[in-house]
């Protein structure tokens, strides 16, 4: 143990929070206390299912749950940012797609939450076994430092005979799927009439007849894991979006389909002929955002800010490199190939941004997107993603995307700069990354919630998945104007439209993928759209009271055991502040290095929030001594949206944890 660490820890002794909320999953039906896992190391991780990087962290503790099974009890606090998150069902169905085998308390209401200063997800808090906290972290990225933590308090508390080995509370719930569990994404085999699908709860890929029932094949053992070769043999983890290349080009390249393997961060290619799985583009390893001199590797974490458009439009397609098989990707979570640029897009929801592969050159660049998490438009290079999901090309070569954290549907247009091809982002429907609702009509006032996928419809409109409404939304780029096609589905991730033919006078069909449902579904297309305004809604969290003028803020951060702060270059810590809206802020706002700032906040702005982010990077090394060539260094990013209220009898003080020991 470091005397940076004994130094930060011997200072506070806090006991945890009664753990309370509406109900256990996981449990075998006990309602667990925190005094029931007296005697373990506790870690506790404020979650939410729509989450990305919450969904990073869940794969990032795994191995440690499972090294220290007997001395360790992770519980997952399941606290909602959307409205359909706060659903049991919806959320015991999340428990089980993401294999979660550890208890999760539900907190529905953020109770929690609030009692342990949670302001971002994820959220980790380490308990030790007699009860106390001992570590408060931000974000991603922190495997390594919990393991060194962990086995820190092992040692000290079997010294002082108050750590207990054994199994913990976990208790398996049962499975509800069929041959499929949990699908994802949805490709039409024209060639064939068939269907293939990611079945991403079984790790593989399934090719259905035209009835969408009947498996004609599988493709992928069904065994979480990662491995190539043959159609019996190959391994997937999770794979989402699935995109057919043009005959030619597969005829060139040696496969069919391009799959977004999305938990083992690569691209791998699929030939149907012969059910070979090969790995095209990713190293396995999580890629995170380029900054600067330190960016070697290291978490990322949620941002939430809304800026205004560039107007200059610039060249976007910024090379990573050819030597795709080399290069680090984050959760691709959907693939398209794109007539306009001959290659493959892809979602790369991890990153916050559009790639592109070209299957020729293996040439992998960032297409659109700075990896800054919110809704910004404008020229590609500058633009603003916020998970993005879904993609969908129209009969004129735009892309359409499914932005699923800002509640938006986005597009991708081309257009010439100086004789050369320039990317725009548009936004088509959504305004950020607290907002969404049901409410159908004009765009401006139209709402989406946490959609999924998008397709074309013959008549040059969109469909939308809109996932955690239940339903299938339309968009109408020429009149602007949203309606509701179905409703009632349970969690649709994808829709396209059945090329089968229909008969005289019928109405063309739509397929849906209904991932909670474990199935897909083919109904028509009503000629008729319904009308439905169930109003807007923002995302529900506490507002923090804060006082008008001179506010202190602080972003602790302590280097995890083994490290210390990268120097070498200057101060390694920065904070970037604005605020919406921009008058909340009078000043203290921009970009500077540093974890303390002074912010000054107007008397008249009433309610708004405080965009933080903080960076910190450190190097293996200990404190004091010099950092070693070829050392290892981590970037720790956090990016908070904090709801204020500023009121006269408001905090004066903002104290936030990036990698805080308590």
């Amino acid at each position: 143990m470091t005397e940076t660490t004994v130094r930060a820890r011997v200072n506070y002794r806090v006991r945890g929070s009664a753990l309370t909320g509406r109900n256990w999953l996981n449990t075998g039906g006990k309602q667990l206390q925190l005094e029931d896992l007296r005697g373990k190391i506790v870690i506790l991780d404020f979650w939410t299912f729509c989450c990305i990087n919450c969904l990073h962290v869940l794969d990032e503790l795994r191995p440690l749950e499972e090294q220290y099974s007997d001395v360790l009890v992770t519980v997952g606090v399941h606290s909602p940012k959307f409205e359909h998150e706060a659903d049991p069902v919806a959320l015991a169905a999340a428990v089980e797609r993401y294999d979660i085998h550890h208890p999760v308390l539900d907190d529905p209401e953020l109770t929690t939450w609030q009692a342990y200063t949670a302001r971002a997800w994820p959220t980790l808090v380490v308990i030790d076994p007699e009860g106390y906290i001992v570590a408060h972290l931000s974000g991603e990225g922190h495997a390594a430092g919990l393991t060194s933590l962990v086995e820190e308090l092992v040692a000290e508390h079997e010294a002082k005979g108050t750590l207990h080995r054994g199994d913990g509370p976990y208790v398996p719930a049962e499975s509800t799927a069929g041959d499929l569990k949990f699908p994802g994404k949805l490709l039409a085999l024209p060639a064939t009439g068939t269907f293939l699908a990611g079945d991403t709860g079984h790790h593989r890929l399934v090719e259905l007849e035209a009835d969408l029932v009947t498996v004609r094949r599988t493709i992928g053992s069904g065994t979480k894991g990662f491995r190539d070769g043959g159609a019996d043999e190959a391994e997937f983890n999770e794979p989402q979006g699935v995109a057919l290349l043009p005959a030619e080009l597969a005829a060139e390249v040696g496969y069919d389909v391009v799959v977004a393997d999305s938990v083992n961060h690569r691209l791998r290619g699929v030939d149907l002929a012969t059910g070979e799985v090969r790995t095209l583009a990713g190293n396995g390893t999580q890629r995170l955002l380029d900054a600067g001199n330190h960016t070697k590797t290291g978490p990322q974490a949620n941002s939430h800010e809304i800026g205004a458009p560039s107007e200059t439009p610039r060249l976007t397609e910024t090379q990573l490199g050819t030597d795709a098989l080399n290069l680090s990707l984050s959760s691709p979570w959907d693939v398209l190939y794109s007539s306009v640029l001959d290659r493959v897009v892809i979602a790369m929801a991890g990153t916050h941004q559009i790639f592109s592969y070209d299957p020729r050159t293996h040439a992998v660049e960032v297409l659109a997107g700075t990896g800054l998490e919110g809704l910004l438009d404008g020229d590609a290079s500058a633009a603003w993603f916020a998970q993005s999901s879904g993609l969908a090309e129209d009969a004129n070569g735009t892309i359409w995307i499914a932005d699923s954290e800002t509640s938006s549907v986005r597009l991708l247009s081309f257009v010439e700069v100086n004789g050369r091809r320039g990317v725009q982002v548009q936004t088509a429907v959504g305004t950020g990354l607290f907002d969404f609702g049901f409410r159908d009509g004009d765009a401006e006032q139209a709402r989406l919630q946490h959609p999924l996928g998008v397709t074309a419809l013959p008549d040059g409109s969109i469909a939308i998945a809109d996932t955690y409404n239940g339903a299938v939304r339309r968009y109408d780029p020429v009149t602007r104007q949203v309606s509701t096609l179905l409703r009632g589905l349970a969690e649709p991730s994808d829709v396209l439209v059945d090329m089968t033919p229909v008969a005289d006078g019928g109405d063309p069909l739509l397929i849906v993928v209904e991932t909670n449902r474990h199935q897909l579904v083919r109904v028509p297309l009503p000629k008729e759209a319904l009308a439905v305004d169930e109003g807007a809604s923002q995302t529900q969290r506490p507002k923090t009271p804060m006082a008008a003028g001179p506010v202190a803020l602080t972003v602790r951060f302590t280097a995890p055991t083994g490290q210390k702060l990268d120097d070498r270059w200057g101060d390694p810590t920065q904070l970037k502040i604005s605020a919406s809206p921009e008058s909340l802020l009078v000043s203290g706002g921009g970009t500077s290095t540093g974890l303390t700032r002074e912010l000054v906040l107007s008397p008249d702005a009433g309610d708004g929030v405080l965009h933080i982010t903080a960076r910190a990077a450190s190097c293996d090394g200990e404190p004091g001594g010099e950092i070693p060539d070829h050392a290892a260094c981590h970037l720790y990013q956090q990016d908070w949206g904090i709801p204020v209220s500023v009121t006269a009898d408001g905090d004066t003080v903002l104290t936030l944890d990036l990698r805080g020991l308590d």
